[in-house]
């Protein structure tokens, strides 16, 4: 047997999962959930959210009645414990209107997207693979968008034939030449989204098939032909196994390990639960602590820091009433890895202090630093 055919059976190979590293899409097997496995949306509510690590479901324009669910469920083509992502319909749109758009989509990273070499003759064409699952059938579209320079877009459509059933869907875009290109840097690189429903505002702008200068909302879903997972009470699209590749052929879904996704995942949200989770600190005037708390991996970017009810108490002061001063970004160092934060609201007189949290287990103190 010949080295070629070798290496081309370790790329095609089921067991081997493909060639390492194929894979640009982070947490395409919707394993990775650190925010919860389940996200209620609607209308007059959360209309932008993530479900799984990585991936998100927008509503836009100006819906009237829609909500539902975006969970994560054990629910697989192949696997009898793999996971999906899962959309399920409460209240339906009682129709369409032409601004309306819903979607589900992946930022990519600009950096991790730089061997596709965008806007050059030596561009590449990459290959978008899935199963999906739905009890509605039709023509779905679904898109790449590069928001860098100027900005491109390609719509693609699939077809979802047999309700209730996974199908696994292979959609290859063909190489962008045009539009300067991606940026080299932390910043949107491309996205990768599939539509759920578009009206009539998102389609008909010429996007569908080839690549072409974002005009605007028209060319946003072209192709999408079926509304019916918003206008209809109880219809379901999930998805799972989602891998973007380079080249014009799928090969097997890269499995890689938890802990692997999980990584990749915290570059862009991690959390650390309450409990008897200790920081050292140290005095910053009379007022002030700063607390170095370690992260999991270097962050895309400066995260925003939420406390969602994360409590600080000092230590020896674990009894004492009325103990959560407010926290602040105060200082990032990627190299570290470690977040400074300042905590305000306490008489620090300048000495070294340790503090601590005791907290409920249900509040997290959270780290985003999403695209």
């Amino acid at each position: 047997m010949s080295r070629a055919r070798d290496f081309a059976n370790l790329a095609g190979s089921a067991d081997a999962g493909g060639l390492t590293g194929k894979n640009i899409l982070i947490n395409g097997g919707q394993t990775v959930a650190q925010r919860g496995t389940s996200t209620s949306m609607a209308h007059d509510g959360t209309t932008d959210a993530f479900g799984v690590d990585r991936f998100r479901i927008s509503m836009g324009g100006t819906h009237e009645q829609l909500d539902g669910t975006f969970a994560q469920v054990t629910d697989h083509p192949l696997s009898v414990s793999g996971k999906s992502s899962k959309w399920t319909t409460g209240t339906a749109e009682s129709s369409y209107d032409s601004d309306e758009y819903f979607y589900f989509a992946q930022l990519i990273e600009a950096q991790n997207v730089q061997h596709l070499q965008y806007g050059g003759s030596n561009a590449q064409s990459v290959t978008l693979s899935f199963y999906v699952k739905s009890s509605v059938t039709g023509t779905f579209a679904c898109n790449l968008y590069k928001p860098d320079n100027t900005l491109r877009i390609i719509n693609k459509t699939y077809a979802i034939s047999s309700a209730n059933t996974w199908e696994k869907k292979t959609i290859t875009f063909p190489a962008d030449t045009g539009g300067g290109g991606i940026n080299n840097d932390n910043g949107q690189g491309l996205y990768a989204v599939w539509h759920l429903a578009a009206g009539s505002g998102s389609v008909g702008g010429g996007s569908n098939g080839a690549w072409k200068t974002y005009g605007g909302l028209t060319d946003w879903a072209d192709g999408q032909a079926t509304n019916a997972v918003a206008t209809t009470a109880g219809a379901t699209w999930q998805v799972t196994d989602c891998q973007l590749e380079v080249g014009e052929q799928a090969t097997p879904f890269e499995h890689r390990s938890f802990a692997d996704e999980m990584i990749r995942c915290q570059r862009y949200y991690q959390e650390i639960a309450s409990g008897s989770t200790y920081f050292a600190g140290n005095g910053l005037g009379t007022s002030n602590i700063i607390v170095g708390i370690p992260l999991a991996t270097s962050m895309r970017a400066t995260p925003s820091i939420k406390q969602n009810g994360y409590t600080f108490h000092r230590s020896g002061n674990v009894n004492s009433a009325g103990a959560n001063p407010s926290v602040s970004n105060f200082a990032y160092d990627i190299g570290r890895n470690a977040v400074g934060v300042r905590i305000s609201g306490w008489a620090s007189n300048n000495t070294d202090e340790v503090a601590y949290n005791v907290t409920p287990a249900t509040e997290v103190l959270t780290f985003e630093a999403e695209l």
